[in-house]
């Protein structure tokens, strides 16, 4: 089945209508935050700034950045450009200090969400025909009511299954027959291997459709999902700060992901300046979340990687497109769809005098679901205490790092001096899901 396009105006419209649309909407969204929220105005005041020098989308540059520190600082509604009583909704994710990003949404702002996500499930092919089984975690993270919504402004019958229990997962699969899925890479992939498992034939589901993201990801595990699956494997882009997902999606006629250019402002700058790279090049992705009214952000870094392409695509959109996330600038990790900082991690294990402040961090997929491991030094005396208390301390620091990350983590104490040193920077994290 061919996908269609949702929104012909917008996502078809020139490139030049398109730059003229952006910058009428950039200069109302300055306007709005100038005044109302004060780490934006702070900033402009700073750079010498005033609403009336915004004009089109030329003067963009102009602005200064907006980062995590900004909205961590801002914690819990600093951001919020409406009065509380125009918010209908909360959602937030995590941050490097525990303080979670917090992000507002108006009842116009939960439409425009809806209206992108049902252009994404277009564009892969999806229509009213369609039943999807959403497993992403329903909550304060967006994924889940995200993608649910958009599902039924299509008017796809939605199955909100959530994260969890595997076994409900697959008869939900195979007894309700949906025909798209929505999670995590990785647990498409753990799914497929238990339904194998469970001597149950892909082809014997209805599935024909799998919409992923939230964690960095593959080609090559793209073609591991379709070849289990049997079925087409698109990439969705987001994050909570500009909206969630639904920002870009990847589409039939290739695996660049097509922004919703009239909502978000793409950039993408060179880490070390801050200077706007030209297409192609490889650099840190910048959103002006434009039309948001209870969050607005103004040229967020979001230290996502990726580069941009502006020409037409074959499916007939003329969207800017962005290629996969090919890592990120920062040393934030995504686990099972969860930001996870060594910082985080670091300020646990200093808590205990047991241990000695050298550790080291890995991630590996096992069985097609990421598995965190942190290996810390103990102190020569505690190394010489009895098994059954290092095992005791094991078990105490797994329960620490799992009710503070939201995530399980295998800890390994091993003898003093046995981790690797470097020179200069530490080197604290071994990430082998991309290798």
């Amino acid at each position: 089945m061919k996908g269609y396009i949702w929104n012909t105006q917008a996502e078809t419209m020139s490139c030049e209508e398109m730059r003229a649309l952006q910058g009428r909407r950039l200069s109302e969204c300055v306007r709005r935050v100038y005044g109302t929220v004060p780490f934006y105005t702070e900033k402009m005041k700073a750079a010498g700034i005033l609403p009336e020098d915004i004009r089109t989308l030329d003067d963009l540059s102009l602005l200064p950045f907006t980062d995590k520190e900004d909205m961590r600082d801002s914690y819990p509604y600093g951001t919020f450009a409406v009065p509380m009583d125009d918010i209908v909704r909360i959602h937030a994710s995590s941050g490097t200090t525990g303080k979670q990003k917090v992000v507002g949404y108006t009842c116009d702002d939960i439409e425009m969400w809806s209206e992108c996500v049902a252009r994404c499930l277009a564009a892969v092919g999806m229509t009213n025909k369609d039943i999807l089984h959403v497993a992403y975690g329903y909550g304060l993270f967006t994924g889940g009511l995200g993608l649910h919504y958009g599902a039924e402004k299509m008017g796809v019958a939605t199955i909100p299954v959530s994260t969890g229990n595997t076994k409900r997962q697959i008869q939900i699969l195979t007894d309700f027959r949906p025909t798209a899925l929505a999670c995590t890479p990785s647990y498409a992939l753990h799914l497929a291997d238990e339904l194998a498992a469970g001597g149950i034939d892909k082809s014997a589901l209805a599935l024909r459709v799998g919409i992923f993201g939230a964690e960095p990801w593959t080609l090559n595990m793209k073609q591991q999902i379709e070849d289990k699956l049997g079925i087409k494997a698109f990439d969705i882009y987001g994050l909570s700060e500009t909206m969630g997902p639904g920002v870009s999606i990847s589409c039939e006629a290739g695996d660049l992901l097509h922004i919703q250019s009239d909502h978000f402002i793409a950039e993408v700058v060179d880490p070390a300046t801050g200077r706007p790279l030209p297409e192609g090049e490889i650099g840190e992705l910048i959103f002006s979340s434009v039309t948001k009214q209870g969050t607005p952000l103004i040229r967020y870094n979001t230290h996502d990687l990726t580069r941009l392409f502006y020409g037409p695509c074959a499916c007939g959109r003329t969207t800017v497109r962005m290629d996969k996330i090919t890592g990120r600038a920062d040393d934030m990790l995504i686990i099972r769809g969860v930001n996870v900082f060594p910082t985080q991690i670091e300020s646990i294990l200093l808590q205990y005098g047991e241990l000695e402040p050298h550790y080291m961090i890995y991630v590996d997929r096992v069985n097609n679901l990421d598995r965190l491991e942190v290996k810390i030094e103990m102190t020569k005396a505690f190394f010489s205490d009895s098994i059954k208390d290092i095992e005791r301390m094991e078990r105490r620091l797994h329960a620490d790092i799992q009710s503070t990350l939201g995530i399980a983590a295998k800890i390994t104490l091993v003898e003093p001096r046995s981790l690797p040193r470097s020179e200069g920077k530490a080197k604290r994290v071994i990430d082998n899901r991309l290798q």
